[in-house]
């Protein structure tokens, strides 16, 4: 199954520091990140295969970061977290979304 997929963060845009660089090694959304890459997602009822037809689906994966991410920052509403993809440098960092790819979300 194809997944939409995330860009290298290491990768420098237009600021002269990459999007690693600019999240602090404190930052709660490096925590998300290792504990949501820990799972076994198919263990929990995520599917991971889906006929290969129109667009391809965002990974489970991305989408369990966003909800916790969400749930932490008090962002609830679906419309508010795309609205976070598209303006947060932690959520560009959790879901390896880059600055000119704003459909990424």
């Amino acid at each position: 199954m194809k997944f939409i997929q995330g860009h290298n963060r290491n990768r420098i845009h237009l600021s002269p520091v990459s999007l690693d660089q600019s999240i602090d090694p404190e930052n709660e959304v490096r925590i998300i990140d290792l504990f949501a890459e820990s799972l076994s997602i198919k263990d929990y009822g995520f599917r991971m295969d889906f006929q290969e037809n129109g667009r391809p689906a965002y990974h489970p994966l991305d989408l369990l970061k966003l909800f916790i991410y969400g749930y932490l920052n008090k962002v609830r509403s679906s419309r508010d977290l795309e609205k976070e993809c598209k303006r947060n440098i932690e959520v560009m960092w959790l879901l390896r979304s880059c600055l000119q790819c704003s459909d990424h979300c």
